[in-house]
């Protein structure tokens, strides 16, 4: 890898589109490369995965009314397909149904550094280009990782949320490269693409922060949304503003840290494979990432000492973590709907004394069950709950921003007084089904994770054809891309707009 100094630079000193970031991206996605077998593997894995959780969220409100929009723009020749539908839309419409789908539920790949970030959220923008286009599955297997290396290395070096800017800012530029490499566009187009992509898709946090809402979910889809526009845009020779970054007026200046700021961004040299994707990880449980491990710390705190689970036994319970977990999603947040039982579900995924309490409890986690108002409201559960808090730990965080694979981590320390005197304190750096985790995530898991979420939503014979599709991936033709969605018997909405 080499890293890549980018900074503020005045008007007056002229910075050559060559030495821009943004062109830097350009120049990784036009360079085509074969992926190794083990990124070839680890695509099909997360095509997968995005199919599962999407196929789970078929009959949520925000995923019904997103897809009744992408219906309004159908008959377009050849079009792209949209998970439970038999329409074929424009693809910009299909990367936004499809991207709500994949993000619905918080249940798919994330890559936690500088940033934060869903990688999978680069699959559906770019596989809606490609079936639209007519490419093939090699096509869309080189644009995916292309989408994985920038995503995960924009992650790696520059922080978003410090500023309190979306993490889907790093989002559209990924998708529009990924999008890029698949249709083997030049240097300069897909530098106009890139810069495009970002000035449209910076926006703050609040979308993840207090009463959380269901944009939640639509706004990676409005990122790759995005994404395909500006490539569309580029394509057609138009340009965007310049520098973008490093600009006096650009994103470093303005939204992020400043004149004085100073990144180094790690990108593939000429030649390198992209590997990106294996850095990544998936989820067992539809929770926020930094839930997963302290979620099978409770399943295994609640079989040992069964008495944890009844609030009278216990005091206060204390979990010691990272700056992420204790301000985003622990107690640091100051956010009163984090212990509140009326909470969204979008909050409450974003609750770790929530769901630490209730996995503690019910030694499991469920992507409807766990959220359900009567579990929320259950009495004992809201006394656990309010015992539970957060503190940030020095050596956590530092764990959390390791860029060494070995000791990065996303756990933590719990201390749990009860009221006999005792005091249970047990730790975990990473979920069970990280790479490093008890029983790391491999083919098979991500199959069985389908078959549980498409089970009673697809019949079977789909279920088999979508997995026979995925897992030849790399040889599909044009015509057979097609079939990398899912179809279901879904009964029609009844949202309206303006569509």
């Amino acid at each position: 890898m080499k890293q890549h100094a980018v900074r503020t630079y005045r008007s007056e000193e002229n910075l050559p589109r060559e030495q821009q970031l943004a062109w830097k991206i350009a120049e990784v996605a036009s360079e085509q490369l074969e992926p190794t077998a083990e990124v070839t593997d680890m695509v099909i894995n997360r095509v997968i995965d995005n199919a599962a959780v999407a196929t789970a969220s078929l009959t949520r409100p925000p995923v019904v009314a997103a897809r009744e929009q992408a219906e309004r723009h159908a008959g377009v020749e050849p079009g792209s397909t949209v998970f439970g539908s038999q329409s074929r839309v424009s693809p910009e419409w299909a990367a936004w149904a499809n991207g709500v789908a994949v993000r619905e539920l918080d249940y798919h790949d994330t890559f936690l550094a500088a940033e934060y970030s869903h990688p999978g959220d680069n699959i559906p923008p770019i596989l809606a280009v490609a079936q639209h286009t007519g490419r093939s599955g090699a096509d869309l297997l080189r644009g995916i990782v292309t989408g994985y290396e920038i995503q995960v290395d924009l992650v790696k070096a520059i922080s978003l949320h410090k500023h309190k800017i979306d993490h889907v800012a790093h989002l559209g530029p990924s998708a529009a490269a990924g999008i890029g490499t698949l249709l083997g566009l030049p240097t300069e187009t897909i530098f106009q693409a890139v810069g495009q992509a970002l000035h449209t898709t910076t926006a703050t946090r609040q979308s993840r922060k207090g009463e959380i809402s269901t944009w939640k979910a639509h706004a990676p889809a409005f990122a790759g949304k995005m994404a395909v526009e500006a490539v569309d845009r580029a394509m057609r020779g138009q340009t965007s503003p310049t520098p973008i970054y490093e600009g006096e007026d650009g994103v470093i200046a303005w939204l992020l840290d400043g004149p004085e700021g100073r990144y180094e961004v790690p990108l593939p040299d000429r030649g390198e494979a992209r590997r990106a994707i294996l850095d990544s990880y998936t989820k067992e449980h539809s929770a926020e990432y930094q839930a997963q491990a302290w979620i099978d710390l409770a399943r295994k705190l609640g079989a040992q000492h069964p008495e944890l689970r009844d609030p009278k036994n216990v005091t206060r319970v204390v979990l010691h973590t990272s700056h992420h977990t204790h301000y985003v999603i622990g107690s640091g947040a100051n956010d009163p709907q984090k212990y509140d039982p009326s909470a969204s579900r979008e909050t409450l995924d974003h609750s770790i004394p929530y769901i630490f309490a209730v996995a503690l409890q019910d030694g499991s986690w469920h992507h409807v069950d766990s959220y359900a108002p009567h579990r929320a409201n259950r009495p004992d559960t809201v006394e656990l709950w309010q015992k539970v808090t957060t503190v940030e730990d020095a050596e956590w965080t530092r764990r959390y921003h390791s860029n060494d694979i070995t000791e990065k981590a996303f756990g933590g320390r719990v201390e749990i007084d009860l009221a006999d005197g005792r005091r249970v304190v047990d730790e975990i750096a990473v979920a069970d089904a990280h790479p490093l985790g008890a029983r790391p995530f491999a083919r098979e898991q991500y199959v069985q994770k389908f078959r549980g979420l498409a089970a009673g939503v697809l019949e079977q014979d789909e279920i088999e054809r979508f997995l026979d599709v995925a897992q030849r991936l790399p040889e599909l033709s044009a015509a057979e891309l097609a079939g990398l969605t899912v179809n279901a018997d879904l009964p029609r909405g009844t949202t309206k707009g303006i569509f």
